[in-house]
């Protein structure tokens, strides 16, 4: 995760050298309204609250339950993505080419739902983001699946098709071991990181791919994040991505010096220098990796900043017709690197947290939008949300301190997932739509329950809310706790031989108050050594008079600081008209818009920017979160905007606040086949409790489903 330090928007509390650095892990908890979402889905919540008490995944609480409804329920899909749904056991005669993966547990980390194994740079991103301190031993072993033994017996981390499949490795073990304190894996990945090291250096000089360029001082080979050709202008791609769609395939983007890859490198021999003090190698091996970091570092700061634009280029020409020139488009991931890893100075880091453009639904891949695209067909890597992208920006956000841009990306995050069931690969940045985009002429698919989505948010979690920070001393504590969240509370946190609650109060990223078991101390830490069960508490102050979703309602005094509301309901959205495609959406319900992977069959007549289909099979739901003034009970008529070209009459249950209430009929609108065509029924005589009810529309057993949402109004029955 990122580096501490003292923030550049606003102080943040930070630990004592002696004492830490990094993640958290956190499951599957909920207040009261949760636990009614939930099963008016099917959940069962309150055993999985259970079993995370009984010593199960970690429990994260909101004291606000409509931060519950959006981070609370997003939270848990990430915790499920990973520990269920993409933890899997392994064929050891396929994997096991290191001869250091274990059973137990038998089982390893695999990319997502579209993706049956693990891949370097996947495997060392799911580590370092969450699983280490999630699921430690089969992190180990995914780590372990990536890495070979060559002839002589020599540890080497497989490249699968770039260098940085293998240069992230560095930092994702290490992480391993500030989590874990496992000497014996400590000895072996430092093993497998010199030598991997030693042989990215040496390319050049063997006739092999992605050498060091001794001009620049800089390490040529594609952007860290980006392995497809849409993430590059012309030049250095040749013609319409005449070359296909991998990115590896032009001359010009494998001999470019890209930023992100540079501060890969760089955090490798940071890291690669912290793994030999920490095993007393000699004091030149240690001296000589923080040389070539510092290298590296004045290399890219002299080389890649643009002063004018306030930020990095992407990189740096080579081989083509603008020779030497700096590119100067946008980078997500090597923006992002340069907060998080400390290479950009606090000046530049302010210049670029004011200068970065980020897209209705986050920062992307890349920006602007090439030429050879279109916002009908955006380019996959290009002016496109990757959440894994998302993730990293945000923990360099955090880092440096800036508070209302982070609490925006989490928020855009936890959407993405809220809306579509769930975490997906790729994402429209403009309707938020679940969309692979295109490449090389062909639009491609976004692969569902894509893991390193759902760790980026569990990233956004440890490192940025909670401020987690491993070190060989133990964890300290910066937090970021922004304003209109309410407390929150981690817990069942199992680090070492250590049981931890983390609470939070108040907002901002400044420590007022720290205690440990009720004890206030200074340290805002807590050791490598401890044992037993333990509760943290931290007060935070400092955070900005801000309104980041703009509806005039400051942060502090709003309960829906993510969504545009009314001054009358706390900045929370009246309930006459909510949108589908703003619901909490499980069993594979998802936002669609008018995208371009419909092709003629683009569905049209929708109100807002989309509508909520896949209620396709039974479980599947869409939950409404109400919001009112008043707190009794009341009736309400309940109208339903949908489609529904099946030629028959349809069927969905109707829930209030987890409780089935009716089954609606839901008759057929237009002629068969026409899913353009919008109709209403009105449900009357609806009761409901509480300022913040919840309403669920849900595929139950004896249902028949198969329609489209577009919105649901509440009126006064």
């Amino acid at each position: 995760m990122g580096r501490k330090g003292t923030g550049l928007f606003g102080r943040r509390g930070l630990a004592s050298a002696g004492a830490i650095a990094m993640a958290v892990a956190v499951g599957l908890a909920a207040p009261s309204a949760s636990t009614a979402a939930d099963a008016a889905t099917g959940t069962a919540q309150a055993t999985s609250t259970a079993q995370a008490t009984a010593g199960g995944d970690p429990v994260l609480a909101f004291a606000h339950q409509n931060s519950d409804l959006l981070y609370g329920t997003a939270y848990r899909a990430a915790v499920r993505n990973l520990t269920e749904t993409n933890t899997v056991p392994y064929d050891p005669n396929v994997y096991d080419t290191s001869g250091l993966m274990s059973d137990p547990p038998g089982t390893f980390i695999k990319a997502g739902g579209g993706y049956p194994q693990p891949w370097t740079r996947d495997a060392s991103l799911n580590t370092w983001n969450a699983a280490n301190l999630l699921e430690p031993d089969a992190a180990r072993n995914t780590l372990w699946s990536v890495v070979d033994k060559d002839a002589d017996g020599q540890l080497v981390v497989q490249q699968d098709n770039q260098q940085w499949d293998q240069v992230i490795w560095v930092t994702g073990a290490w992480n391993h071991y500030l989590v874990t304190g496992d000497r014996t894996f400590l000895g072996e990945a430092y093993q497998a990181s010199v030598n991997t090291l030693h042989a990215r250096e040496t390319a050049a000089s063997r006739g092999a791919d992605f050498g060091f360029n001794t001009t620049y001082g800089l390490f040529e080979g594609l952007g860290f994040f980006n392995d497809g050709v849409a993430g590059y202008p012309s030049p250095p791609v040749e013609g319409d991505d005449a070359l296909g769609a991998g990115a590896g395939s032009y001359p010009a983007i494998r001999s470019a010096m890209m930023l992100s890859t540079n501060e890969v490198y760089y955090e490798a021999y940071v890291d690669a220098a912290d793994m030999a003090k920490s095993l007393r190698r000699p004091a030149a091996e240690v001296r000589g990796y923080q040389a070539k970091a510092a290298a590296l570092k004045k290399a890219i700061n002299t080389y890649l900043w643009l002063p004018k634009e306030g930020r990095y280029g992407y990189f740096i020409h080579n081989g083509d017709a603008l020779q030497g020139q700096v590119d100067d488009h946008e980078e997500g991931t090597g923006l992002a690197f340069a907060l998080m890893f400390g290479i950009a100075s606090p000046q530049q880091a302010r210049e670029i947290v004011a200068h970065t453009h980020t897209s209705t639904w986050g920062i992307t891949d890349t920006y602007p939008t090439e030429a050879r695209y279109s916002e009908a067909e955006p380019g996959r890597h290009n002016a496109m949300v990757w959440p894994m992208v998302q993730g990293m920006w945000a923990s360099g956000l955090a880092d440096v301190g800036a508070q209302v841009p982070f609490a925006q990306e989490v928020g855009r995050l936890a959407e993405l997932a809220d809306n579509s069931s769930g975490f997906y690969e790729i994402y429209n940045a403009d309707t938020g739509a679940q969309s692979g985009g295109w490449q090389a002429g062909t639009a491609w698919g976004s692969q569902p329950d894509q893991t390193w989505s759902a760790t980026a948010y569990l990233r956004m979690i440890y490192d940025g809310v909670f401020g987690l920070d491993f070190t060989t001393s133990g964890i300290g504590f910066a937090p970021s706790l922004p304003a209109g969240w309410g407390d929150v509370t981690l817990s069942g946190i199992s680090y070492r031989q250590a049981d931890l609650t983390v609470r939070l109060h108040g907002a901002g990223n400044v420590v007022s108050g720290f205690t440990v078991d009720g004890r206030r101390t200074d340290h805002h830490s807590v050791p490598a050594d401890l044992t037993g069960r333990h509760t943290v508490d931290i007060t935070l102050t400092g955070a900005p008079r801000a309104d980041r979703d703009g509806d005039h309602v400051l942060d502090a005094a709003d309960t829906c600081p993510d969504q545009p509301g009314t001054a009358a309901l706390h900045g929370c959205p009246a309930p006459t008209r909510l949108q589908a495609e703003d619901a909490i959406n499980r069993g594979g319900t998802k936002v669609s818009t008018n995208d371009v992977i419909y092709g003629a069959d683009a569905h049209t007549g929708y109100d807002g920017r989309g509508y909520v289909d896949g209620i396709w099979q039974q479980g599947a739901s869409s939950t409404f979160p109400v919001h009112r003034a008043k707190t009794g009970a009341a009736t309400y008529d309940l109208t339903i905007r949908y489609a529904n070209a099946s030629g028959d009459g349809r069927t969905l249950s109707l829930y209030a606040d987890g409780a089935k209430v009716r089954q609606v009929q839901l008759p057929p609108v237009g002629t068969a086949g026409d899913w353009n065509t919008w109709g209403q029924t009105t449900v009357t005589g609806l009761t409901l409790s509480g300022a913040e009810p919840t309403v669920t529309l849900k595929w139950d057993a004896g249902d028949t489903g198969q329609v489209n949402l577009d919105w649901v109004g509440l009126t006064a029955g």
